[in-house]
């Protein structure tokens, strides 16, 4: 029989043998450096809008006539408008307006459109019918009309700074969307073996929805909410610049373009361009992060 000889070295300890988890913060920089780059983007907003007090140098709704149509300069670095207003301020306190609506709106519809399209994929029959020829008439209406609709229809609710009809109006378009995604997700997770054993348990309805397949529609929840975050931003600056959403003197983006594109767009550029990149930026940033956030949520993407 041969000796077999065993050194210290030869045999592997378990933590050895295990190797290392990356980190995920640092792999979702090497592997989606766009999403990374619009999270920066999208947390300079926030910071923005946290600090705007801090940040603008001037107050946004202050005239001065004497300092009306400045170009850019030392002391008013984006310019000021036709009331004297400074344009760097107006813009970073117009990020408070653009990410509380936008968010909110995002969450509210995405929230509702989820719940709505769990019910409805688990239940089905009836009810699956008639939810989804709702949603069918909801979806043949564009974006913007249906959210001018409401807009007229409700009127203003200002709450704590922010427009809630406003915040109505934008998150209703989204709510058939997220109904859809949150439907064809159910119909699959419906049909796994611990439904049943949910429902052999004697689970209710209400409390499988609730605590087995809600949780299980997260990351599509989680994208699609990033996804709509862009959209209302998009849509709060439409509706502000047709004059129903935020009205003077709050500090809105598109607000800003309203004012400023009729009479002002050869004398005084700097009144669209900066506002106009505000927005783009924004939307870009929330666009890349969750496309980015898709890719990184779904593992045949991120493979």
């Amino acid at each position: 029989m041969a000796n077999i000889s065993i050194t210290p070295g030869s045999i592997a300890r378990p933590a050895d043998a295990i190797p290392k988890r990356p980190n995920p913060v640092w792999l979702f920089i090497r592997t989606q450096p766009l999403g990374f780059a619009g999270l920066i983007v999208i947390l300079a907003y926030l910071a923005a809008a946290v600090g705007a007090q801090w940040i603008a140098p001037y107050d946004p709704e202050a005239i001065d006539f004497t300092a009306m149509l400045t170009p850019p300069n030392s002391e008013h670095l984006l310019g000021t408008d036709q009331f004297g207003r400074d344009v760097f301020s107006r813009i970073v306190y117009g990020a408070r307006t653009a990410l509380a609506v936008g968010i909110l709106s995002s969450l509210f519809g995405c929230t509702l459109g989820a719940i709505i399209g769990a019910a409805s994929g688990y239940w089905g029959g009836r009810i699956d019918t008639m939810i989804q020829r709702v949603v069918d008439v909801m979806l043949s209406f564009p974006i913007i009309v249906l959210a001018m609709v409401v807009v007229a229809v409700l009127g203003k609710r200002p709450l704590l700074g922010v427009d809630m009809n406003l915040v109505a109006a934008i998150a209703l378009p989204f709510i058939p969307k997220m109904t859809r995604i949150a439907r064809s997700s159910t119909l699959s997770i419906a049909q796994m073996p611990y439904i049943d054993a949910a429902r052999a348990a004697g689970y209710g309805d209400g409390r499988i929805i609730m605590r087995h397949i809600l949780p299980n529609i997260v990351a599509p929840y989680l994208i699609m909410t990033t996804a709509f975050i862009a959209q209302a931003i998009l849509l709060e600056a439409s509706l502000s610049f047709l004059g129903l959403g935020v009205t003077e003197p709050t500090p809105a983006w598109g607000l800003m373009l309203s004012g400023a594109s009729a009479d002002f767009y050869k004398s005084a550029p700097w009144m669209i361009l900066f506002p106009g990149l505000a927005i783009t930026l924004a939307v870009f940033a929330f666009n890349m992060f969750g496309d980015s956030l898709r890719d990184w949520l779904d593992p045949k993407m991120r493979s």
